[in-house]
């Protein structure tokens, strides 16, 4: 009977959970993906980029948000058991109530579990993929961003202009600079217009000149018909490695190499800094654990206060002990590389807090060490 009680109890968090958790990841992706439109608009990428690289960052926001999605789970679970009655059952049938807090304490292990998985190898393979895609993909959306008597600059040292643009494709009075390196090139056509060519686009330009400018010696070059490949040029996206996609093995041998040899072995970690990479591990690794915590907080919900003047507050009370738990597990990253000392009691800090606050339960319910 009690395993059933317990299988409901579960499943009613779970159910809650996963409501939750897809209307949060989805608002947080959505306000993402308007903030990222620039991806179209600026850097000429297609919607069918744009919507692949957009996916790849939902694993991302959920492992973001999974901590206080379930914190929220459970209390609102349990309020709910609580204001119809429901908790009754629980101790109708024999079932103490740190039994009951064991249970949510084990349940939130496999939160835990499914955060560290997240967290070290599906969260930041995602972000590596979406960056490769980035780097890897054309700018395929170029002819739409031309506008009339604007400058466009859509790719790294390139520079377009066009007098006018017609609804047929066909510009007018083209201006193109190129910058690489030491070497700058000016083109200036009469017309030209965008030719797809092995899903890429070239530029034909028609009636012209093309002014090569090398260690300050420019020389000119007439032409009649010629095609400008946009092939050479990489998008103005980011396409570097950032530290929150390298692989957490690398990243905590990198971490490993700087503290013990005070030098990295790893490439990818070469020219970052030692706190960025602390702290990205500490992400993945230490802010997990603060599950547990906050599911010993929501679980003592079930207690009730003796005085009266806290009864009235003791939902909210511990409501702001869960939200003050989880902003601490961010705020505590910004000291993760000030001592030793003080990054090895951060670390640590998880686990101390769930001892306290279990230890607090123990003595709150008057329950018997040995009977656990």
């Amino acid at each position: 009977m009690n395993k059933l009680i317990f299988r409901k109890l579960s499943i009613d968090i779970l159910k809650f959970f996963l409501f939750a958790s897809f209307c949060v990841t989805f608002i947080v992706w959505i306000i993402q993906a308007v903030n990222l439109l620039d991806l179209v608009s600026e850097d000429g990428h297609s919607l069918k980029v744009y919507s692949y690289y957009m996916s790849l960052s939902l694993p991302k926001i959920f492992s973001r948000t999974i901590i206080f999605v379930f914190f929220i789970s459970i209390f609102y679970i349990i309020a709910k058991y609580k204001n119809s009655n429901e908790l009754i059952v629980f101790w109708t049938n024999g079932i103490k109530k740190i039994h009951f807090i064991n249970f949510i304490f084990k349940f939130s292990i496999t939160f835990l579990l499914l955060q560290l998985i997240l967290n070290l190898f599906i969260v930041p393979n995602a972000q590596n993929l979406g960056r490769i895609y980035i780097k890897n993909s054309n700018i395929d959306f170029l002819p739409k961003l031309i506008s009339e008597k604007k400058f466009i600059n859509v790719a790294k040292n390139l520079t377009i202009f066009a007098e006018e643009y017609n609804k047929n494709g066909l510009m007018e009075k083209i201006y193109i600079k190129e910058e690489m390196d030491t070497n700058s090139k000016i083109i200036v056509a009469e017309n030209g217009r965008f030719i797809k060519k092995k899903n890429s686009y070239i530029l034909r330009l028609y009636k012209g000149n093309i002014t090569n400018i090398e260690k300050n010696k420019p020389y000119k070059i007439k032409f009649s018909e010629t095609d400008y490949d946009f092939s050479k040029f990489s998008t103005k996206t980011v396409t570097h490695q950032k530290v929150q996609e390298i692989d957490s093995f690398i990243l905590f041998n990198c971490i490993k190499n700087y503290y013990f040899e005070k030098k990295f072995k790893n490439k990818s970690c070469d020219n970052r800094k030692p706190k960025s990479l602390a702290e990205e591990m500490y992400k993945r690794l230490i802010i997990p654990f603060y599950t547990m915590i906050i599911s010993l907080i929501a679980a003592s919900l079930i207690i009730e206060p003796k005085s009266h003047n806290f009864i009235r507050f003791h939902n909210l009370n511990i409501f702001s002990m869960g939200v003050i738990i989880i902003t601490l597990s961010q705020i505590s990253l910004r000291f993760i590389d000030a001592s030793k000392f003080l990054a090895n009691a951060i670390m640590l800090l998880p686990i101390v807090l769930v001892l306290i606050y279990y230890l607090f339960l123990i003595l709150k319910t008057k329950f018997k060490l040995s009977l656990l």
